[in-house]
């Protein structure tokens, strides 16, 4: 269960980073100076109080994606895998990003990274010490 709750956590806060980013790019990108009026500048106030949200949303979900990964480095490398692929997704779907065959590379080596990462046997930190005969 704990890799599970953990995983699923650690890609919730990825995402939620990812959209971070989208609404701060929203924000202070350019456009909506043409339309005049108070529209787009509450619209950018708004976006900029989504980042702040968002941001500490995320790391309120990293925090119990420690607590409940059976390592530290499963949930920072599964929330890194989580936020680079929602990045990709959401800038192609509202800025009309494109992926290079690079990109899909990139995230061919990270989808197998945490495939090793997720299946492979826990091991033990540390060794019994060894009685030593004097």
């Amino acid at each position: 269960m704990g890799l599970r709750a953990g995983g699923g956590a650690a890609a919730a806060a990825g995402l939620l980073g990812a959209a971070a980013a989208a609404a701060a790019k929203l924000a202070l990108g350019p456009g909506g100076e043409a339309a005049g009026g108070w529209l787009p500048v509450l619209l950018r106030v708004g976006c900029i109080g989504l980042v702040f949200a968002c941001n500490a949303v995320m790391w309120t979900v990293f925090a119990k994606a420690l607590r409940l990964s059976s390592s530290s480095a499963a949930a920072s490398v599964t929330t890194t895998a989580s936020n680079f692929i929602s990045s990709a997704m959401l800038g192609r779907l509202l800025f009309g990003e494109t992926w290079t065959p690079l990109w899909w590379v990139g995230l061919a080596v990270t989808l197998c990274g945490l495939v090793l990462l997720h299946t492979a046997a826990p091991r033990m930190a540390w060794l019994p010490a060894e009685k030593k005969e004097a």
